[in-house]
């Protein structure tokens, strides 16, 4: 029965969100205050429908219902429970329902705390957002269906993918959605804006707020997925641009573009139209990526012919909401003003050319991503683009932006200084470059790459420290004085130094295991030894085990210094999961300081010995430790006062004096 209560909930959240769609937005042209009060209780109800369907397909899977299709084609009785309720979006119906409660949850806090947000402006941003909720609960319920029955029931269900029962896999593709759909909010707000006809400084500080949230889960999102693929797959890399990968790359790319460039606009009434443009493209790439990801079309551009329902309506959901978002900025950006003026040597210069690398930046991940799709889709010749595509056409473009990043927050605005910023960064150059030549001489004399990437992230990291440092006036004024100053510096100032130096953390990381890492590959029987940087690896035998769904053989290593000294054990093994008739490989990790060794198990050579990859990963922890301090960055810069007050105060005259206006 809950089954069926959710599928009508989802019903009735349809027609509620076509009523959020076009309500409030005729409201908003008609000037009726009723009428644009329709979108908050549209909002709000219809994230309780999406909320509680999404519950009713949850439960059915804690309680084994293999009479739903969607619960028997990826769950089975003994899986452990948590891997039960990560089984409802471990699969494409499930996922897309997902999607929805997490807009639906969005617009509901556009509805709750947008109280500030002029009348025609919050009524025209819910319109938008209901005509995104009800494009997407059609796809559910027309393609999609997590609540089709089967008759008879089955006594057992298939299990989920093993790869996908992991802890990992538990908290990657929310906080993937969040960041994905969080810039929803943006759109919605680009486009309210588009249709009003009016783009200005308030717009921005509303805007910001909602991108830096959804960027900060984006970032998570990207973080934890690319160390589940890490752990888990048993290959021992971090990133493959793999296109899935590079889905969830791009509207991060846009995202941090946008943020940038709504900065800008907030404080300096510039870069208007560049923005609006950013705003639709990056939650562009969002949808784009969202369902070239869940339709199989990565995978095979032969996936619309085996579903072409599904197919078309991607087609013409991309085609409505991208297509019609750039016709309709094309149609409105030469009525609106460019903004405020600024020498190209200031902090607008330096946050457009930052934008401009950005995006090309982004250009060559999307196109080396699509273009194995077309050529085959056209041709039916199966090419691949892998990473030295991406390494020649990336990394020159983002190499230029990493070196300019410390810059930006010391210039000034409208006109800057470049040879008085590039004085007070000499210190932390000189500790970068002292850092880059002991790297060199001490670490590694073969690697030159080694040591420019370190120094290249210790640059970011002495550059955000020295922002906080002559902006609180340390070394200027009494040790007292600047304490005070450096405690009420904007949270905002502390956010972005956080965020620049968790770029420059995670740049280490990649440089050191990228060049520096030692790999071992060797034929081991039990009692012998395998030697890595300074650390012996036992082997002690294979052991075996079984778990809920699963049975493993465990390898078991014991790990010591050359020395002697025992540092522990590790366990790596391959599992087995009898419902899928599917093996796994689970890694052995040990983490040493910042950095690992990496042990995984490969197959048995004829004469018995077992085969064994050991990896020694340097610095390999910082890769995601940066990321958690790029998190905390936003995280900080949400809590600046001047973003949670939303528009600029007092709020409630100048508001009621527009509204007046517009009227």
């Amino acid at each position: 029965m809950s089954i069926e209560l959710g599928h009508f909930a989802l019903v009735l959240s349809f027609a509620l969100a076509l009523v959020q769609a076009t309500v409030p937005i005729i409201g908003g042209r008609l000037k009726s205050e009723a009428l644009m009060r329709v979108g908050e209780p549209a909002a709000i109800t219809g994230f309780a429908l999406v909320a509680l369907s999404f519950a009713a397909l949850t439960v059915a899977y804690v309680q084994s219902d293999f009479s739903v299709l969607n619960v028997w084609e990826n769950s089975h009785s003994a899986k452990p429970l948590l891997f039960k309720i990560t089984g409802t979006w471990g699969n494409h119906e499930g996922s897309m329902l997902l999607w929805v409660v997490i807009l639906a949850f969005f617009g509901a806090l556009v509805a709750v705390f947008g109280r500030n947000l002029p009348r025609s402006l919050r009524a025209n941003v819910l319109g938008v957002q209901g005509a995104i909720g009800s494009a997407f609960i059609l796809f559910i319920l027309a393609t999609s269906n997590p609540f089709a029955r089967l008759d008879p029931a089955p006594m057992q269900g298939r299990d989920l993918n093993p790869i996908l029962q992991d802890i990992g896999l538990a908290v990657h593709p929310p906080l993937l959605y969040l960041g994905y759909v969080g810039f929803s909010i943006a759109f919605s707000f680009a486009i309210a804006a588009l249709i009003e006809g009016r783009i200005d400084a308030a717009w921005a500080r509303w805007v910001r707020p909602w991108t830096l949230a959804a960027w900060l889960f984006l970032t998570g999102g990207i973080a934890m997925g690319s160390y589940w693929a890490y752990y888990e797959l048993g290959w021992g890399g971090f990133w493959f641009w793999d296109p899935v990968e590079n889905a969830s790359l791009l509207p991060w790319l846009g995202g941090t573009a946008l943020l940038h460039s709504a900065l800008v606009m907030e404080k300096r009434s510039a870069l208007k139209i560049w923005t609006v443009l950013l705003a639709i493209l990056t939650f562009s790439l969002s949808l784009l990526g969202t369902f070239l990801v869940r339709s199989g079309v990565l995978t095979s551009v032969h996936a619309f012919a085996t579903d072409p329902t599904r197919g078309v309506f991607i087609l013409i959901i991309l085609m409505i909401f991208i297509g019609g978002s750039l016709a309709l900025f094309a149609w409105r950006a030469p009525t609106l003003s460019a903004g405020g003026l600024f020498q190209p040597v200031s902090r607008e210069g330096a946050l457009v050319l930052n934008n401009l690398l950005l995006t090309t930046a982004t250009a060559t991940v999307l196109v080396g991503t699509l273009y194995p799709l077309l050529v085959e889709a056209v041709t039916g010749d199966k090419i691949s683009v892998g990473a030295p595509f991406f390494n020649l056409t990336f990394g020159p473009l983002f190499l230029p932006l990493l070196a300019i990043v410390p810059f930006g927050p010391l210039l000034a605005w409208k006109r800057g200084d470049l040879a008085a910023v590039a004085q007070r960064l000499f210190a932390a150059f000189g500790a970068a470059l002292a850092v880059t030549l002991l790297v060199y001489v001490i670490v590694d004399r073969t690697s030159v790459l080694a040591a420019l990437g370190i120094g290249l992230g210790l640059w970011l990291v002495f550059g955000a420290l020295t922002d906080l440092a002559l902006k609180s006036g340390l070394g200027k004024v009494a040790a007292p004085v600047a304490f005070r100053r450096f405690t009420g510096l904007p949270r905002s100032v502390f956010g972005t130094a956080l965020a620049h130096a968790g770029l420059g953390l995670t740049t280490i990381g990649i440089v050191a295991v990228t060049t520096l890492e030692v790999e071992r590959v060797v034929a081991m029987q039990p009692g012998e030894s395998v030697e890595v940087q300074g650390h012996v690896l036992r082997f002690d035998g294979l052991q075996p085990f079984t778990g809920p769904n699963y049975t493993e053989d465990q390898g078991r290593f014991v790990l010591s210094r050359a020395t002697g000294a025992k540092l522990g054990e590790i366990v790596s093994s391959k599992r087995f999961y009898p419902a899928r008739q599917m093996p796994t490989t689970e890694a052995g990790i040990r983490t040493l300081g910042l950095s690992q060794l990496y042990v995984s198990l490969g197959d048995k050579t004829p004469s018995g010995a077992l085969i064994v990859r050991v990896w020694w990963k340097p610095m390999v922890t910082l890769i995601w430790l940066g990321a958690l301090v790029m998190m905390a960055g936003g995280a900080v810069s949400l809590l600046d006062r001047r973003l949670r007050v939303g528009a600029p105060m007092p709020r409630s005259k100048p508001v009621t004096a527009t509204q007046g206006n517009r009227a």
